[in-house]
């Protein structure tokens, strides 16, 4: 959910150093002098009306709507949509939703003390021919223009503060996430020659001129030696290159799992790579490497996608059925408030929900849908009355501790003007990697809320030992389909080209899993490009 790791400030320090939902459960916890407030919400959707989509428990309709275009899924795909739908002189459709807000995984919670994250939480500092994603921050005041060599000029007060990044390793902390200070001279070598060979695959292009490695995905090379790394795990790349450190076989680790969910083990070599080599940190004439960042996460870049949708959005509806009839979709949709059903009656309709979804709403989608593999996400977030560690490097934006089984955390003040705060929010992940997701995931719901608190708080004691004492309120989020995850085969495999088919050129889709990695400008360019193919026939970006 951390996605799109920047590592290059990482891999700068490290070479400088070498060579110079729907159930909500409070639980009390009684301390000497306090009461701590634990709340276990098991879904990020909403879980017990999902169940009903599978066993089509719902009433009939009594009303009707017609529209000339419908989106499906109020995610930042779906909310791209409307972006584009308006942008292309389109004003007249309706946008669906099944939970009570919009952003999807872009989404955040609040407490008296922050606004916090309940998912992605950050964007890199796009790639510079990505006109169209400048475009959009230039609209929403994130670039405040261009400097003189055309380069845009980013508001500072959403580019992350210094200190951004620590790790917690061998009993200290020290700047950046990669391990550094304390490796022997084999570990160091072996870092230096991976990020050398990253250096390479992100700027090498293939025959065909494109990068190998590109963001949005379909901008990459056909190269076929390259696509070759689509069918071998990470782990496997690792060893055919003959590295045997253990540091950057962690940290490799810990990448895979931020941008995808699954680790080293599971996730496709070429997905490991992207991670790397994707973004060209060529946005601004100092290469600079930061990501841009708020409180609330990529719930600030979904507020700002959804004012296209606005008085267009039916919220708290569930499709449960479509078909095509005389040249219209017929929709079907539960009003979870009201208790009813309508039937909503449109020309085209962009599904922009996850093709685990699609497959009870749609016919025979199931066959290729059994392909696609979504890692279920914890996130918990902490109200603490101090964060005291040994002082070794300040506190930052994202803190890593390795060794643990999460993903670290991030301080959720990090980037309030006011410095002093009298409680510190903090929000930690984890990911669920493993062999079998779906015997994960059911493992998952029957795991109960004590179990949860133990495990954040035993993962964070490695490096905060007092952490059980000082947290005052915890909110634990546990997503069961959190990110599509590219196993090897999936991202140029046919199971995605299946799933992207239009139905009669009725119903077109759009989703993250459908390029393969969840990261915002795949959704972004995901809504984009399927407006532009129903109006222009063509997927490519205006």
């Amino acid at each position: 959910m951390k996605n799109g790791e920047n590592y290059s400030s990482s891999r700068r320090s490290f070479v400088k150093g070498i060579t110079a939902s729907l159930l909500l459960v409070p639980f009390l916890q009684f301390c000497t002098d306090k009461i701590a407030v634990f709340m276990i919400r098991l879904s990020g959707t909403k879980h017990l009306l999902g169940h009903r989509l599978w066993i089509k428990d719902f009433p009939e309709p009594t009303s009707q709507i017609q529209t000339p275009y419908l989106i499906v899924g109020g995610g930042i795909s779906g909310l791209s949509a409307a972006r584009q739908l308006t942008k292309r002189g389109i004003s007249d459709f309706i946008l669906v939703e099944l939970e009570g807000h919009l952003g999807g995984n872009s989404s955040n919670g609040e407490n008296q003390h922050s606004k916090f994250p309940l998912g992605a939480h950050y964007l890199p500092l796009p790639n510079f021919k990505d006109k169209e994603l400048l475009n959009f921050l230039e609209e929403e005041k994130i670039i405040q223009g261009y400097d003189s060599n055309g380069l845009p000029v980013f508001d500072e007060l959403q580019l992350t503060f210094a200190p951004d990044e620590r790790l917690f390793y061998k009993n200290n902390w020290q700047e950046g996430v990669v391990p550094k200070e304390g490796n022997s001279p084999a570990e160091d070598a072996e870092l230096k020659v991976f990020f050398e060979q990253m250096d390479t695959f992100r700027t090498k292009k293939g025959a065909d001129g494109k990068y190998l490695f590109d963001i949005p995905l379909h901008l990459s090379s056909a190269d076929e030696n390259t696509r070759a790394l689509d069918k071998i795990t990470m782990k496997e790349w690792f060893e055919k290159n003959n590295f045997k450190s253990e540091p950057l076989f962690k940290y490799i680790d810990y990448c895979c799992k931020d941008d995808f969910g699954l680790g080293i083990e599971y996730v496709s070599a070429w997905a490991g790579i992207h991670y790397f080599a994707g973004r060209k940190q060529d946005a601004t004439s100092d290469k600079r490497d930061s990501v841009l960042t708020w409180p609330e996460g990529n719930a600030r870049l979904a507020s700002h996608l959804k004012k296209y949708s606005k008085d267009k959005a039916l919220k708290n509806h569930l499709v449960y059925e479509l078909k095509i009839e005389n040249n219209k979709v017929i929709v079907k949709t539960f009003d979870d408030h009201k208790k009813t059903a309508v039937t909503i009656v449109a020309d085209k309709v962009i599904m922009a929900t996850p093709q685990f979804v699609n497959q009870y709403i749609l016919k025979d989608r199931k066959e290729f849908t059994k392909h696609f593999h979504y890692t279920p996400w914890l996130l918990a977030t902490l109200v603490v009355s101090d964060l005291e560690d040994d002082f070794s490097f300040p506190l930052s934006w994202d803190n890593v501790i390795y060794g643990s089984k999460g993903l670290g955390y991030v301080y959720d003040q990090h980037q309030s003007l006011n410095q002093v705060q009298t409680k510190k929010v903090i929000t930690y992940y984890y990911s669920f990697s493993s062999a079998d997701l779906k015997k994960t995931r059911k493992e998952i719901y029957k795991k109960k809320t004590e179990h949860w608190k133990q495990m954040v708080f035993d993962d964070l004691k490695i490096a905060h030992p007092d952490i059980e004492n000082v947290t005052e309120e915890m909110e634990v989020f546990v997503l069961g389909h959190g990110m599509i995850s590219p196993v090897p085969g999936f991202i140029f495999g046919e199971a995605k080209k299946q799933a992207k088919k239009n139905i009669v050129n009725r119903v077109f889709f759009a989703h993250t899993d459908l390029s393969g990695i969840s990261i915002f400008e795949e959704a972004f360019h995901c809504g984009i490009n399927t407006v532009n193919q129903i109006l222009d026939e063509t997927t490519l970006d205006s």
